[in-house]
């Protein structure tokens, strides 16, 4: 019998979403990357100007852009390891087959939930030189407090408390699913051997999560290059630039300095970061799929 659907058939039915990402997706990733050789700032009015790589020459003599991108890279060797390992012991914790385990899971997952602007504020008044957590400090005699978010070498390490306490719940799902794959069977096995207590979770565990450490790896360090919405609302970049990131950066001379070619030459290196990322993602991910 002969199929009534044409070759044509399926891409009918991914045309609508095709032309949303389009339109939504692709075009300003062209607009962009056609911008970021041009001038075109202030009078958003006028058309651009063709400067070639101008735009470029000037980012890598702005000494701004390299203290940004340098606290970008800080943020993902301090916030990305942390989430990847602790993670992963919460979820090797919950998933033991206790009594009341499903309420640990929630209250764990509970961060996840909450908007990242509220969890921002909330955090910026436990920060706060009469908050919370300094109130303890000087409750239990350490001292007269702690200047989380003024001092410029502990305002990015503040946010990045804020990030890693925000995400531990979503990877912990991630490795969840996993852990639930493994059967119980190889744990006996290996008890027989000697492996027992927490030694059989590098024995056993570890090995067979490596495809789910390298994603939560993926994943945790693309989130921690595009951070934006906790240093927006709890330092806003300061104090002398300490937490300003690579986004933050980039979105100040969009839209508070209406530098937009400047913009999206930033974007586009942005774009190149994250793109080697993947890369190397993608070369990972070949090499755990190799046998044990």
């Amino acid at each position: 019998m002969k199929s009534k659907f044409s070759f044509a058939t399926p891409y009918l039915f991914l045309l609508p979403a095709l032309l949303v990402l389009g339109l939504t997706v692709a075009f300003p990733a062209v607009q962009a990357f056609y911008l970021s050789f041009t001038e075109y700032q202030y009078d958003l009015t006028a058309a651009p100007t063709w400067v070639g790589f101008q735009n470029f020459s000037r980012l890598f003599k702005d000494p701004l852009f390299w203290k940004t991108l340098g606290n970008t890279v800080l943020y993902l060797i301090g916030v990305v390891p942390l989430l990847v390992s602790l993670s992963l012991g919460l979820a090797i914790a919950v998933n033991q087959k206790l009594r009341g385990i499903t309420w640990f899971r929630a209250a764990y997952y509970t961060p996840v939930i909450v908007s990242l602007v509220v969890a921002g504020i909330a955090w910026k008044a436990l920060y706060a030189s009469n908050g919370f957590l300094n109130q303890l400090i000087k409750q239990l005699g350490l001292g007269d407090g702690i200047p989380w978010l003024t001092d410029p070498k502990l305002a990015i390490w503040s946010v990045m408390l804020v990030t890693i306490w925000k995400g531990l719940g979503y990877y912990m799902v991630i490795y969840l699913a996993g852990l639930q794959g493994i059967s119980p069977e190889l744990y006996e096995a290996a008890s027989l051997d000697g492996s027992d207590g927490w030694r059989k979770h590098f024995d056993i565990t570890v090995p067979l999560m490596r495809p789910y450490i390298l994603l939560v790896s993926v994943i945790s360090a693309i989130s921690a290059t595009k951070v934006f919405e906790e240093i927006f609302v709890m330092t806003q970049g300061g104090p002398l630039n300490s937490s300003k990131t690579v986004v933050y950066y980039l979105y100040e001379q969009a839209f508070q300095n209406l530098e937009i070619s400047y913009a999206c030459t930033i974007g586009l290196v942005l774009f190149l970061i994250i793109f080697i990322l993947s890369i190397f993602n993608l070369y990972l991910s070949r090499q755990t799929n190799q046998p044990l």
